[in-house]
């Protein structure tokens, strides 16, 4: 549940590590696309490792990066708002 301290962001983009093939990298995003939180995790995670992958995440916003690109904001955000459309925040994607 967001509160004062959280804000809440949207599964946006799945991306392979670029010099690591074992790692998956999650990006989340804030509806405006403003903000991105990003989670690394093991590709093996995903097969023998109950943790799901959220549809969003409540997150400080301390560890939350800007988005500079325009046009990556605009994608953001469009993703985000099909994300929240389509999906409970706890539903795994």
């Amino acid at each position: 549940m967001t509160t004062a301290e959280t804000i809440r962001v949207w599964l946006v983009e799945r991306t392979y590590g670029d010099d690591e093939q074992n790692l998956i990298i999650l990006t989340y995003a804030t509806p405006d696309g403003e903000r991105t939180f990003r989670k690394e995790r093991a590709l093996t995670s995903f097969t023998g490792d109950r943790r799901g992958t959220k549809a969003a995440l409540d997150v400080s916003p301390t560890n939350c990066s800007s988005v500079a690109d325009p046009e990556k904001r605009e994608q953001y955000a469009a993703e985000a708002a099909r994300m929240a459309e389509k999906h409970d925040p706890d539903d795994e994607i």
